[in-house]
């Protein structure tokens, strides 16, 4: 059994899949998200893309009866769980980046005109291809969940969640962050026990460094 509990705070259903994997390691994991997902009324634009951009699988869980006009165009995904939704969902995949949605763009053809399905807190990214971004869901933020006290790994997932995160806690000298990405770890601030970046933007990643965390004997 790990030595501390590891915090999900990501929302469902993405929360209940990483503790299934952190349980997997062997990990103490709590599931505490701190938004709840919800769909958005969107419209597909006119025709002219070459493919579309997914980085999360949410945007297929979310994009609903729409998603079928577009099953022609190839999907450029960000992640395997993101490819996999798409799959389900019966689109092709023409690429799968596992470093994040910068790196992805950087390995494709620059002149690629992406349809983006995404969330309204998308992160902006410096892109060589015309990409066009359609918001299909979005977070909200839940009332203070039952936030354990003591030792625990929380894991932050974007920027967001770590501004929230620092929001709902007031003493954070037992609290060690596994930020998932250089962002999110500057959004929880200071006051820490400590903070670690995963050296992938990806679950995995985040998993693998918060079983080191978890399981690593920690001085008070």
């Amino acid at each position: 059994m790990a030595l501390m509990r590891l915090l999900i705070l990501r929302p469902e259903p993405s929360a209940s899949a990483t503790a299934d994997k952190a349980r997997a390691l062997g990990l103490n994991a709590v599931t505490r998200p701190l938004f709840e997902l919800q769909a958005v009324e969107w419209s597909a634009p006119a025709t002219g893309f070459d493919g579309l951009l997914l980085t999360s699988a949410n945007a297929v869980r979310f994009g609903g009866e729409r998603l079928q006009s577009l099953r022609a165009l190839p999907v450029y995904a960000v992640g395997e769980t993101t490819a996999d939704a798409a799959r389900q969902a019966g689109f092709d995949i023409a690429v799968v980046g596992d470093s994040g949605v910068e790196r992805l763009l950087g390995s494709i053809d620059p002149n690629l005109r992406l349809l983006h399905l995404c969330g309204v807190d998308r992160v902006e990214v410096d892109a060589r291809q015309a990409i066009t971004p359609v918001v299909v869901y979005r977070s909200k933020a839940l009332d203070a969940p039952d936030l354990p006290t003591g030792d625990a790994v929380a894991l932050i997932h974007s920027p967001r969640a770590g501004r929230r995160f620092t929001e709902l806690v007031s003493d954070r000298s037992e609290i060690i962050v596994a930020a998932i990405s250089s962002a999110a770890a500057n959004a929880v601030g200071d006051g820490w026990k400590s903070v670690a970046i995963a050296d992938q933007p990806s679950d995995q990643a985040l998993l693998a460094l918060a079983a080191g965390l978890c399981n690593k004997p920690h001085p008070k």
